[in-house]
């Protein structure tokens, strides 16, 4: 690993229970975290991670913790940022993967508001509640430098990172309501990073596609032409693994990626780039 990709702040993952919420917590734990946070609505989950990402960190001082929220709650999003602050001094990167997916496929006109509602509430309200306080908390930290090859540099007060799709860029017939809110995870991206650059905080987006997680596992049990879109729609005719997915998260929480602010990284094996009939 190249020095300058390694890490040693305090993370806090929201939606670390399980899937990619969970390996990214992972991920970062091994990069050099001291400590990771992982905060999920169920704490059973939660907990099992928490105690599985010790045999993964690299600090030798490494610390884990459980806070029990609920993104679609302001207060219980305050008290997390609160709790990480309280315990550990500061928080230095923060990641937010917690979301649901569309449920029943349908044309917008036959969308079910009460649905639509949940989902907004969850993936757009609920990931700009946490930026909101990550980056209200981060902004009065010191910042932390970083020295290399080249010299000192500034590397600010911290990172968020926000877990979209590639449904933030590109539509998918049925999936109005997922794909609306990813496109508003997209603009909370783009605004953070650019109202919080002058206090030192980056915010980016990572957007994958199909990942194995066992929400998508489950799905391929029930129904196995599953498989068949995603050998068809991904030019690699596979699904993405977590850890293609944590890996590049724990990277741009690294100074390795102190210049990149407000961007977004498609992680699709460029299925958005074109139209694939075979």
């Amino acid at each position: 690993m190249i020095n300058s990709a390694q890490l040693d702040g305090i993370a806090l993952v929201v939606g670390s229970g399980r899937g990619i919420g969970k390996e990214v917590a992972l991920s970062l734990a091994e990069a050099g975290a001291k400590a990771v946070v992982f905060a999920d609505m169920n704490e059973e989950w939660a907990k099992a991670s928490s105690e599985e990402s010790a045999k993964y960190a690299s600090s030798k001082d490494y610390q884990t913790s459980v806070f029990v929220m609920n993104v679609e709650d302001a207060k219980s999003v305050e008290d997390m940022v609160s709790f990480v602050i309280e315990r550990y001094g500061r928080l230095d990167y923060c990641v937010n993967a917690a979301g649901v997916d569309n449920g029943v496929h349908a044309p917008l006109a036959d969308t079910d508001i009460e649905n639509f509602d949940r989902v907004m509430s969850i993936n757009a309200r609920g990931n700009f509640l946490c930026v909101r306080a990550e980056a209200a908390a981060m902004r009065k930290q010191t910042p932390k430098t970083w020295t290399s090859r080249n010299g000192t540099r500034d590397i600010g007060r911290g990172v968020i990172i926000n877990i979209a799709s590639a449904n933030s860029f590109a539509g998918l017939p049925g999936k109005g309501s997922y794909t609306i809110s990813k496109h508003a995870s997209m603009g909370i991206t783009k605004m953070a990073g650019l109202d919080h650059s002058p206090d030192g905080i980056r915010v980016n987006a990572v957007c994958p596609t199909w990942v194995r997680t066992p929400m998508l596992e489950e799905e391929l049990q029930k129904n196995p032409e599953v498989q068949g879109m995603i050998s068809a729609a991904v030019p690699i005719k596979r699904a993405a693994e977590c850890e293609e997915v944590s890996d590049v998260v724990a990277f741009l929480c690294s100074p390795a990626a102190s210049y990149i602010n407000g961007a977004s990284l498609l992680i699709d094996a460029a299925i958005t780039t074109t139209l694939r009939l075979f």
